[in-house]
């Protein structure tokens, strides 16, 4: 079968290798649509992980499994989320799944772009979810990424009635702002510099885009906020800078939610004197949690977000390399997967 696998982020190789052999509680899947993570495109995060078998969002059709197996059949369409926790330890009990040494590890083999991939008996029995008849391969690869902003909207506390800032209009950032309403704001501000991308965020639901280059964000904001900044602020980037930004845009009062990390000793400067006074809170959301799974999957099902929205290319296997690039360039793209025939 063949595989795309990581030696280094400009050097993306297709392999070809044997399909693996299940274990008596595993499933064999063949995938059908696989997305590319954003995150996947930070060389600095990726390339440590060298060599890899790229992606984490497969979606497609069990083809194969294990004599011990029950919860599935031969045919079944699922989703299968590559870190599932082990659900008994401290972590887990308390909800913090992605601190579970068992989520830590890779639930699927050999990686999600590849033409078939093992799923693990944890990843199996927790995180691996059928598919309803209306929700297709592609709406699939939203899953994840979709549990992801359902964590972020749990952990930002947003509030029926807030004002809402996305910094950053990736494919992150736009499932932020289409599904902003749906936990309670009234008012969604977009921010990115990409007019392809500011034009978007406004076709799906801004009600307010402001291009940072051009514009002075932090007066933009406070013209069109009733607290002088939004009640909270997504920061998308993965850079300090954005942080910074992200603090200097929020009401007093409000939550900073730090979506993606910034690079390993990149210090962020801040003035607790101010941060007490305002009462504002800094919080990060990092990936997502089975619970995360099953709601993204009722949100998809709802038909509140789908892959027309945010898919705006697909690439074969044959392609990945330059999929990636694309991803990474940030430009005129949202979402791109990769598709098997």
């Amino acid at each position: 079968m063949k595989v795309a696998r990581l030696y280094s982020f400009n050097d993306i190789r297709i392999e070809e290798i044997s399909i693996p052999e299940i274990g008596h509680n595993e499933a064999l899947v063949r995938v059908r649509a696989s997305g590319i993570c954003s995150g996947d495109v930070m060389p600095w995060y990726i390339e440590k992980k060298a060599p890899l078998v790229l992606g984490h969002e497969p979606a497609g059709e069990i083809v194969e499994i294990g004599k011990g197996v029950r919860e599935f059949t031969v045919g079944d369409r699922v989703f299968v989320h590559h870190h599932a926790p082990c659900m008994n330890c401290p972590f887990c009990m308390h909800g913090d799944y992605v601190q579970c040494s068992k989520w830590k590890e890779m639930g699927i083999e050999p990686g999600g772009i590849a033409e078939y991939i093992r799923i693990k008996e944890n990843t199996l029995k927790r995180d691996t979810l059928k598919l309803p008849e209306e929700i297709s391969y592609e709406d699939a690869t939203l899953i994840e990424p979709v549990a992801c902003v359902v964590k972020s909207f749990r952990r930002s506390r947003i509030k029926e009635g807030d004002t809402i800032a996305v910094l950053g209009l990736g494919v992150m950032g736009m499932i932020h702002i289409l599904l902003a309403r749906h936990y309670g704001a009234e008012k969604v501000i977009g921010i990115d510099r990409v007019p392809f991308r500011l034009n978007r965020a406004r076709e799906l639901g801004a009600d307010l885009v402001i291009d940072f280059v051009k514009s002075n964000v932090v007066a933009e904001i406070k013209d069109n906020t009733e607290r002088g900044g939004a009640d909270v602020v997504i920061v998308g980037p993965n850079s300090v800078r954005a942080m910074t930004d992200g603090l200097r845009i929020v009401a007093p009062g409000g939550t900073v939610v730090f979506f993606t990390p910034a690079k390993p000793g990149e210090m962020l400067q801040i003035d607790p004197n101010e941060l007490y006074f305002k009462d504002i809170t800094i919080t990060t959301s990092y990936s997502c949690g089975p619970d995360d799974t099953k709601e993204a999957l009722g949100l998809i099902d709802k038909g509140l977000i789908r892959a027309e929205h945010l898919v705006t290319h697909r690439f074969r296997i044959e392609d990945t390399q330059k999929a990636y690039q694309l991803v990474a360039d940030a430009g005129d793209s949202l979402k791109a997967l990769i598709v098997f025939q």
